[in-house]
């Protein structure tokens, strides 16, 4: 599967940052009632603390450390920190607001130096690939190498599973899902806050956050979060998004109406399918897929269909939606369009102008509408000519020099 190969792939493409991230700097360019309502009240910090279980996976020498990028010696010459790997489980609350438990990683470099928090959202796992959530911290996973490294230069980097990997993968991801995700990895930092403490960790109050692909959707919506609730607690220090779907209803318009091949669509599925069920719709698989693949999907959700929008999806559903009649659908993309806010910590949107599977769009719109609500410290970073796995390498390689000029 494409998305598999990707996700390997980003983590090989963070190495060639670290070639040239001392010469590197950023730069920037310019229904119904049924789904929930966007707040943005700050509340209070919990009383209750969130973290339940640490365990340490293993401490890393720098030498283990360079010795995952000997291919890249300059990448290796740059492991500064032994680093320490725990895994953390932490109360969360799950797509439909009840209390679960839930998994991350801990990458803490081995120092006395008062370090900031990065928290790392991942790209897209499929369930068959489980393994690769950072809590197993296997060699798959995205934090195991490229993250490691960056770990051991003075970030204290807190990598949540999301729901449905790791303790919690009894349930099913909630793919796409903006306040889960976000709410995930908010009360990972908080676990990861709580351990600091217990462990007598030195922390500088500093809050950077990364992603890309669904990370970045995740990360946007964690930035969101921590600034419009959570500001009492945290404030963010950076944050460099890439490549995020964050416009769905542009976003599900682009697809419904596409008459080009379209790779992705068997993870569209998916990203209907949580609609489906966290905003209580309950439609069977057919009212939005034909078959045979709705058949197809009942036995596997994440198997492949077909490319051709206009022929998977159902007439009916591809009507509701343009011609604007499904309201609950409808309600629910809404929901989860985090492109229209005003942020106000430095944040860099990073995207490839040719993207064939999150369309350049969504960072354009959030641009502009972050501007025009008077954002001062957004800026747009198109990859010219990038798709979305060829834009990984830039993504990496701006998005980590960008953050280092607040370190």
């Amino acid at each position: 599967m494409i998305l598999k190969k990707f996700n390997l792939g980003l983590a090989r493409f963070t190495f060639l940052l670290w070639a040239g991230i001392s010469t590197v700097s950023g730069t920037g360019c310019s229904k119904d009632a049924a789904a929930p309502q966007t707040e943005t009240t700050e509340t209070t910090p919990p009383a209750a603390p969130h973290l339940v279980s640490s365990t340490l996976i293993g401490e890393y020498s720098p030498a283990q450390l360079a010795g995952r990028v000997k291919d890249i010696p300059l990448v290796g010459a740059l492991v500064r920190y032994p680093i320490r790997v725990y895994r953390l489980t932490y109360t969360t609350p799950d797509a439909t607001g009840q209390p679960i438990t839930a998994s991350g990683a801990l990458l803490v470099p081995v120092t006395t130096q008062a370090m900031p928090l990065l928290s790392y959202q991942h790209g897209t796992i499929r369930p068959d690939d489980e393994d690769r959530a950072p809590s197993y911290y296997s060699s798959s996973s995205e934090v195991y190498s490229a993250v490691s490294v960056l770990a051991s230069t003075g970030y204290i980097v807190s990598a949540p599973d999301y729901i449905g990997y790791g303790a919690s993968k009894n349930r099913p991801h909630p793919y796409e899902h903006a306040a889960s995700l976000a709410s995930a990895s908010l009360d990972m930092l908080r676990a990861a806050r709580e351990f600091a403490a217990k462990e007598k960790l030195a922390l500088n109050q500093k809050n950077f956050l990364l992603g890309y692909s669904e990370g970045g959707y995740a990360t946007l919506a964690l930035h969101k979060l921590m600034e419009e609730k959570a500001a009492q607690e945290f404030t963010v220090t950076a944050s460099a998004p890439g490549a995020g779907a964050y416009h769905k209803s542009a976003f599900a318009e682009y697809i419904l109406k596409s008459d080009e091949p379209l790779n992705f669509l068997s993870t569209y599925v998916w990203v209907l399918d949580t609609y489906n069920r966290t905003y209580s719709l309950n439609r069977p698989i057919n009212y939005y897929v034909n078959e045979p693949w709705a058949t197809q999907l009942q036995t596997n959700l994440y198997g492949e269909v077909s490319s051709q929008a206009k022929e998977l999806f159902t007439a009916k559903f591809r009507q509701g939606i343009l011609d604007k009649t499904d309201a609950q659908m409808l309600a629910a993309f809404r929901a989860n369009d985090i492109y229209d806010w005003q942020p106000k910590a430095p944040l860099a949107l990073f995207h490839g102008t040719a993207d064939d599977y999150v369309p350049f769009f969504n960072s354009q719109h959030a641009y502009d509408a972050m501007k025009a609500r008077g954002a001062t410290q957004v800026t747009l970073h198109p990859i010219q000519g990038g798709n979305h796995f060829s834009s990984a390498p830039s993504y990496t390689l701006q998005a980590f020099a960008f953050i280092s000029q607040y370190y």
